[in-house]
């Protein structure tokens, strides 16, 4: 039988060292998953539910395996689902191919059906590389420079490929003008900054008395040189979400996160520094960084692109960060005289976790929401994958779990968007089937995309050879997040049409697919809740009723966003009296005794 295009791709994606591929099913690509029986399902083809989880479930994959997450869809409908998966890896610096199918080339230009202009759709997403496959001769150069492309620009790249091209015999690229002749593989490329760059920066770190340092997921590679030069300088070290479990929250001088969704000491932290040092971040939020002017600044990130933004650095240091560090840290004085500000970073983190277990502990009706994720924080195994879910569930994530060492966790950082905890936890797990994953994940996201993805959870629960796949829900009925953002921000009431969620039985779906399913509704039941799911021999979901009332509004906020949530409960917001009541709750606990009240 000759070789097709079709099985030349799938071949191509095995010589690179691809050994699944999360997809859906479509006539757009029959040749491809032809070839994927006459290949003896290698690459695995992973089943989604909708192509949107495919596109995420590779994300997820990408995120926590460091390789190239591949998606695949049918031509029209399935290459649009795919979009809103490929932004999240475009905006979060992700290595992911997308192939989708095209109607056949006789075809195109007629209006046909299913018929999109794919290229044009596709143009920004993948804006790094994206090609149409019109004859065999194109493969694999066009598929190598797809993957080339995403690791190098750590960005989506895509291939259209049209049906009829996809049963072609195959035949290479000859010794001929215009054939484009390929070759496998890529090595490893490590920039580093030059000589007189790292001098300067230097100059600006030994000139500061109270350095701060703000790491994202660019520092990964790079922890035990952020640690090095966090003891070396006695700054305090932030955290953008992304770089959450860069760096172990175990460390006294650790703030944790910053932002809207961040602590109180990594707050003061940029309030009160006169040196930052950023390292493989491009947090967006200006105003949680230092006042302009107040500090100086160096950057560190291996993308010339990402460089001088968010803030203005005296230093923008391009090149890998673990590299770049290494470099920097003998140009620093070791002898930095007094300890106060370190010691005053280190207090105000103390009072932090003091603050944020006081929290958890307050009453809710009926179950107080910080206090789930605090329960969960000292069960998790240290080799434990987390996936967090956009929404208020993301600020209980960032603020109630403790990294250690060998965990890891992630999130849509910078798309920002609904539904891939549970997609993600699937990625990962294909990703490392051997540790165990926990999603956390609001009702919103979960009625979204995570009942669907609970079956393929199912599906493929014999894959892993640790079958936890743990997934926590907040069921508060409640779009929390956008609820109390309009009464923050706007100082409008929550609009119940838009915000009310059903009460949907989650713990019950899970149970009638076979998998654990545990529904929690009394405080003193959560942890146990946690722990049935955490030592299921299955994928579990725990689902916990918890209070919409309880604020995740930062604890630094504005006096302008405290009178705007003042306004809309005069407006007549539905959950006023809960709303009052868990808001003052929340916010004494910072003055409360051994916290220093001018702060």
């Amino acid at each position: 039988m000759s070789t097709k295009v079709a099985d030349q791709i799938l071949e191509r994606l095995r010589a690179w060292g691809v050994e699944q591929v999360f997809g859906y099913p479509g006539d757009g690509i029959n040749g491809l998953l032809a070839a994927w029986g006459r290949a003896e399902d290698r690459p695995r083809f992973i089943q989604s539910r909708h192509e949107e989880m495919s596109a995420f479930e590779a994300v997820g994959y990408a995120k926590f395996s460091g390789r190239l997450g591949v998606c695949v869809a049918t031509s029209g409908p399935g290459a649009i689902h795919l979009l809103n998966g490929l932004y999240d890896a475009k905006l979060d610096h992700v290595p992911v191919l997308a192939i989708v199918g095209q109607t056949n080339r006789t075809a195109m230009g007629g209006s046909y059906q299913q018929e999109v202009d794919l290229h044009t759709l596709y143009k920004d997403v993948a804006s790094d590389f994206v090609e149409t496959v019109t004859v065999p001769e194109q493969l694999p150069n066009v598929l190598d420079r797809a993957i080339r492309t995403a690791y190098a620009r750590r960005s989506p790249t895509a291939l259209i490929i049209p049906a009829d091209v996809q049963e072609l015999d195959y035949s290479p690229p000859t010794h001929d003008f215009k054939m484009v002749p390929s070759s496998l593989g890529m090595s490893d490329c490590t920039a580093i900054p030059s000589d007189e760059a790292l001098r300067r920066a230097a100059d600006v770190l030994n000139a500061g008395d109270k350095p701060a340092i703000l790491i994202g997921q660019g520092a990964a590679g790079a922890a035990a040189e952020v640690r090095e030069i966090a003891e070396l300088l006695g700054a305090g070290v932030a955290k953008a979400l992304l770089g959450k479990d860069v760096l172990s929250d175990e460390l006294p001088y650790v703030t944790g996160p910053i932002g809207l969704l961040g602590s109180r000491p990594s707050y003061e932290l940029m309030r009160d520094c006169d040196t930052l040092l950023t390292i493989g971040s491009s947090f967006p939020y200006t105003q949680f960084m230092p006042e302009f002017g107040k500090a100086r600044g160096v950057q560190i990130d291996i993308d010339p692109h990402m460089v001088g933004m968010r803030y203005p650095y005296a230093v923008n240091l391009v090149g890998d960060a673990a590299a770049a560090l290494r470099r920097l840290i003998p140009l620093l004085e070791s002898d930095r005289g007094g300890r106060e500000w370190y010691d005053t970073v280190c207090a105000n983190v103390r009072r932090w976790h003091e603050t944020m277990e006081r929290r958890a502990a307050q009453s809710a009706d009926p179950i107080n929401p910080e206090y789930v994720a605090r329960a969960l924080d000292p069960l998790l195994p240290d080799n434990a994958i987390l996936t967090s879910d956009s929404g208020s569930v993301a600020n209980w994530y960032a603020r109630h779990i403790t990294m250690r060492p060998g965990m890891r966790g992630s999130l849509s950082g910078t798309l920002a968007t609904m539904g891939p905890g549970v997609p993600y936890a699937i990625g990962a797990k294909f990703a490392h089937p051997d540790r165990p994953v926990v999603a956390l994940v609001g009702d919103g996201g979960m009625q979204m995309n995570g009942l669907a993805e609970m079956i393929t959870a199912a599906k493929y629960r014999d894959r892993w050879s640790d079958p936890r796949l743990v997934v926590g829900v907040w069921n508060n009925r409640d779009l929390n997040q956008v609820t109390w953002e309009m009464r923050a921000m706007q100082g409008s009431p929550s609009f119940l049409p838009s915000q009310e969620l059903p009460d949907v039985q989650y713990a019950a779906f899970a149970r009638s697919l076979g998998l654990t399913g545990v529904r929690v509704e009394k405080p003193e039941d959560v942890e146990a809740g946690w722990r049935t799911a955490l030592e299921s021999d299955g994928p579990a979901l725990v689902e916990f009723l918890t209070d919409a009332a309880v604020p995740p509004i930062p604890p630094h906020a504005s006096w302008e966003q405290m009178e705007a949530t003042a306004a809309s409960i005069l407006k007549g917001d539905a959950d006023r009296g809960s709303m009052i009541k868990q808001g003052l709750k929340a916010k004494v606990q910072e003055f409360l005794p051994g916290h220093d009240k001018e702060r």
